[in-house]
């Protein structure tokens, strides 16, 4: 018998798990995902506070920026080949690694511009992330939109390299944000009615990717919203 691979997900089928199932999924995934982002901080704190380990984080960054890529496609293609505790485990790698890349924020920014933006992430994420477990209405087509727009912000990142245009970072900012809030209620959405369960075969790797994908829109609100309201220390 062929196994099928790709299994239609709850809100492709159109169902709805009970509360009870999706307050399960939300709180497994939001759970892990707070338990990377203190790991994040943690590390942050500790590497910018060691003169040591911060040349040494501006000696392998690169290779670290290398290896953050290589874990989030890891986890993210092989979920269904992974344990539970190896994913589990890869993202806490990948949320260690954060840590150290995230050290430089508190080197370039000072403390009042870092809690601004994270008071402002958090709310924002928390108003987008509660949109997407109460609607009704399916945000299920807002995904291709999302998409098309990632493609578009990294272009206009990736130009701004080489403009080097203040106002067009701006914009590119307030899309970042934006475009992150959106992805948070998308993706709360898709772990609520059990859609990353279904994708990934159990309900612990459902947990797993959807902590890495709520830990990927938090960051990024933070940082884009970083790059709004910061003043360099």
């Amino acid at each position: 018998m062929i196994q099928n691979q790709n299994p239609a997900t709850p809100s492709q089928l159109g169902v709805r798990p009970v509360t009870a199932l999706s307050v399960g999924f939300l709180s497994q995934a939001f759970a892990w995902m707070f338990v990377g982002l203190l790991l994040t901080a943690s590390v942050a704190w500790v590497v910018q506070g060691s003169p040591s380990l911060v040349a040494m984080a501006e000696q392998w960054f690169f290779l670290v920026i290398i290896a953050q890529f290589a874990l989030v496609i890891g986890i993210s293609a092989g979920i269904r080949k992974l344990s539970a505790t190896a994913a589990l485990g890869l993202f806490l790698v990948y949320a260690a690694t954060m840590g150290v890349t995230m050290s430089f924020i508190f080197i370039a920014y000072d403390l009042p511009s870092i809690g601004a933006a994270f008071v402002s992430a958090a709310g924002m994420f928390g108003a987008a992330a509660l949109y997407g477990a109460v609607t009704k209405r399916s945000l299920a087509t807002m995904g291709g939109y999302l998409f098309m727009g990632m493609i578009g912000l990294v272009i206009a990142m990736v130009a701004n390299l080489f403009i080097h245009s203040d106002t067009l970072g701006y914009i590119v900012s307030f899309l970042g944000v934006g475009l992150f809030v959106g992805l948070t209620a998308w993706n709360v959405q898709k772990i609520s009615r059990g859609d990353l369960a279904v994708m990934t075969g159990s309900m612990e790797k459902g947990a797993v990717l959807g902590a890495l994908s709520l830990y990927l829109d938090f960051i990024n609100i933070f940082l884009f919203m970083l790059r709004i309201l910061g003043g360099r220390s």
